[in-house]
């Protein structure tokens, strides 16, 4: 486990978790009665003797031109260390994810309102702010391009050298020029979604005497921090050490640097520890956001409700710099048309540079936006028909060996018809006596006006799905290293990987696949470091799926050794041991007898192997959107049910229900968390989660403005799980954590719809949308 106090510098990785219970079991979390007890260490907690605090300067304007800084006031400031600018850099001025656009501190320019500019190291977290504070800039204030559609038009300034249009993807499947009997259109605006992680940014730069810096970071993807780190600071990546610290939620928001350049720098200029902790307001500046877009759709089918084409246009503002809006273009274009067949379509997707704040991963990575379009397209075809919205659905639902607009075949079981049978299945809440309720479960709760009598039920449908890992050909691999050793008079299989627990589970699923292929009770988890090869990042619903195969690749590898050892000592005596297997601590025969245990057969001897777990390989989309381009593909279905003030216009969603095909539950009860949580981040962008931008300003950057779902506003959620299982894929396993956050939403927009009977077009609802203010 990391500690907070004392600090573990340069030492080998300590044991993070302990594990006992394999796959199929709902092994409990080991750091899970810390965390709600308050006695789990996040990296803001992290501390280090003769520490530093840092402190960031960043832009109040979303588009300036830099004519000038002047650090004279803030260097003179009590207890500074020191003040660093774009022109204290040793290496590379810019870092990114897939494209290395944005300055680790404005130099020419600021291109959106929160660019850091310069940094202060203090003694004291209040003396770094103040100093701060003095730093002077010398800004030419320019006209801010805040209007995604202006920027693919030119008109507005050219934001990047080669132009605003970051990628522009169009997707050519079938006829072109189709036309059906029914054809219904719209269009489509979803807000700014923030991740709203918990925990802020936060890590601690510790010199290492010798040129090098260790960092210990929450963090999603470790080496690629690393490698980014040491271009900005001139190392070799070797000389850049990261190791993981508690993160405190995710959900995209960590994938792009923050505070990690800018500790290291000041560590290494000042040749002490450095600590930066963001403030909920720097952190909503300090960090990516979800895409907004506007998505305009036009579908047309036959009379007996079979689609016949799919067009649409999808814009998405990608904001001041790239990030992973290339991916996430891809993905909004590659689902388009929704987990329904389709035999022909014409999708074409815009993602922009804007001086609005950056875009990048969230969960449910352009899936999301593109399901609120789709679904609300079904079931506005399904009213022009005068069918039922799931009658529709499960007419045009996907089945194995159709294909994406993309021209990918689709393989496996492919079970959209199934869930959603599923859900509509399950039973519906009983419908109270509006007047004789208790006000907390009205529209509004105890503020409610109007006491329920304008309160209206509907209940909704929607389906969804994206891919698995990554796409397009990007390479996606781990790697794991598994070490079998005696320790204290008891068989110990050790875990070490370099890919990044954020809260998923992901230790707890490490440990259960080594238990079950090692047959060890005691199984320890080790720090996530950079010590070991990549693990890639936790995103895209990858890592037990690619982690996973990893640990099971190289608990193999483990586990031949042994083997072969059993069989060297024992020779003859003890058969051929051509079926020997672990379980219980032990080498055990086909009849179950204990053959030797493990604590006598490896003494002294320790094995360990490392591997790397590498899956069938994506390729690009071509020129007319075509290609292989996606490992895996995951399905969920989810239905809502809403009560509507129609008075008042607000809403209380009363329940929802979910069926998903996960392949293989490695932790049951950590695939109900999945479900539950992404559901409430599907139910938040609905109604209530917008970060609101106005001419590039963000309006609402504190939990106070910016609204997330509590207790009070998640609802029992229902669920079937099921595991159909995928051929291909390490115990038949499919990626869990994204679907539920992608056609939640959608089914509680639907369910307001059939509350109220208006067309719902912009997310998240406002009351003034169903109240034609």
């Amino acid at each position: 486990m990391i500690e907070a106090r004392p600090l573990p510098t340069r030492q080998r990785p300590v044991a993070q978790s302990a594990i006992t219970g394999g796959i199929g079991e709902s092994v409990k979390r080991p750091e899970g009665v810390l965390k709600v007890s308050g006695d789990f260490p996040y990296s803001s907690d992290l501390w280090a003797e003769g520490m530093l605090w840092g402190s960031t300067l960043r832009s109040p304007h979303p588009y300036a031109r830099i004519r000038a800084i002047d650090t004279t006031q803030a260097a003179a400031m009590p207890g500074v260390h020191s003040v660093l600018t774009h022109a204290d850099l040793p290496g590379r001025k810019v870092y990114g994810l897939e494209i290395a656009d944005q300055p680790v501190l404005a130099f020419d320019c600021v291109r959106y309102q929160g660019e850091a500019v310069a940094l202060v190291a203090a003694e004291h977290p209040e003396q770094a702010r103040r100093a701060a504070a003095k730093v002077r800039v010398d800004y030419e204030v320019l006209e801010p391009l805040s209007d995604p559609e202006l920027a693919i038009s030119g008109e507005g300034p050219s934001l990047h050298e080669g132009g605003n249009i970051l990628r522009r993807l169009r997707i050519e499947h079938g006829d072109q020029n189709a036309r059906a009997e029914v054809v219904v259109s719209g269009e489509y605006v979803i807000g700014m979604q923030d991740q709203a992680p918990l925990g802020p940014e936060s890590g601690l730069a510790v010199p290492d005497g010798e040129g090098g810096v260790d960092l210990y970071i929450a963090t999603q993807w470790l080496h690629v921090d690393r490698d980014q780190l040491a271009a900005v600071l001139a190392l070799p990546p070797e000389r850049v050490r990261l190791t993981l610290a508690g993160v405190g939620g995710a959900f995209g928001g960590r994938e792009d640097l923050s505070m990690q350049a800018h500790a290291c720098l000041l560590a290494l200029r000042t040749g002490r520890p450095v600590k930066i902790v963001y403030g909920r307001q720097e952190s909503f500046v300090g960090h990516v956001h979800r895409h907004p877009g506007r998505l305009r759709y036009e579908h047309g089918a036959d009379r007996n409700g079979r689609l016949v084409y799919v067009k649409a246009s999808i814009v998405l503002d990608g904001g001041a710099y790239a990030s992973s809006s290339t991916a996430v273009i891809s993905n909004a274009c590659s689902f388009a048309s929704g987990p329904y067949a389709v035999p022909n379509a014409t999708i074409e997707g815009w993602v922009v540079y804007t001086n609005n704040p950056p875009c990048g991963a969230m969960r449910g990575f352009g899936s999301v936006q593109n399901c609120f379009a789709h679904e609300a397209q079904m079931d506005k075809l399904a009213q022009a028909l005068g069918l039922d919205p799931v009658e529709l659905r499960l007419r045009n639902a996907f089945q194995t060996g159709d294909t994406l607009v993309t021209g990918q075949p689709l393989e496996g079981p492919i079970p959209v018809a199934e869930l959603l049978q599923r859900v509509l299945s399950m039973p519906l809440p009983e419908t109270a006596d509006a007047s004789r309720r208790d006000l907390r479960e009205l529209p509004g709760g105890v503020s409610n006006t109007t006491h329920g009598e304008g309160v209206r039920r509907g209940v909704g449908y929607a389906a969804g799905f994206k891919n698995v890992g990554y796409s397009e050909g990007f390479p996606d691999y781990s790697t794991a290293r598994v070490t079998l050793r005696v320790v204290e008079g008891r068989a110990q299989a050790e875990v070490h990987t370099a890919s990044a627990e954020v809260g998923q589970g992901l230790v707890t699923i490490q440990g259960q696949i080594a238990h079950t292929e090692l047959g060890v009770s005691q199984v320890v988890v080790l720090n996530a470091d950079t010590r070991v090869g990549s693990g890639g990042s936790s995103s895209a619903s990858r890592q037990t799926y690619i982690t996973g195969g990893a640990v099971k690749t190289a608990c193999e590898a483990v586990r031949q050794r042994v083997l072969e050892m059993a069989r060297s000592e024992l020779g003859d005596q003890a058969g051929s041991g051509e079926n020997w297997r672990l379980a219980d601590d032990s080498l055990i025969d086909t009849s179950g007898r204990t053959v030797i245990d493990l604590v006598t057969l490896l003494g002294d001897e320790v094995v360990s192997e490392e591997r790397e777990y590498r899956p069938r390989p994506t390729e690009p989309l071509d020129e007319r959107g075509q290609g292989k381009a996606h490992l895996q593909l995951a399905f969920a279905a989810h239905r809502a049910v809403v009560d509507v003030d129609v008075e008042l216009g607000l809403v209380h969603v009363v329940e929802l229900a979910t069926a998903q095909d996960v392949g293989k539950a490695i932790n049951p009860l950590a695939v109900e968390g999945q479900l539950e949580g992404g559901a409430a981040q599907g139910l938040g962008l609905a109604i209530m989660e917008q970060v609101l931008v106005k001419d590039g300003k963000i309006m609402n950057p504190s939990f106070t403005d910016y609204l997330i779902p509590t207790i009070l506003d998640m609802p029992p959620v229902r669920m079937e799980v099921l595991e159909l299982g995928d051929p291909r894929s390490p115990y038949g396993l499919k990626g869990v954590g994204e679907p539920p956050a992608i056609s939640s939403g959608p089914a509680v927009l639907a369910a307001i719809r059939a509350a109220t009977g208006r067309e719902v077009s912009h997310v998240p609802v406002r009351p003034d949308d169903l109240l034609d203010l």
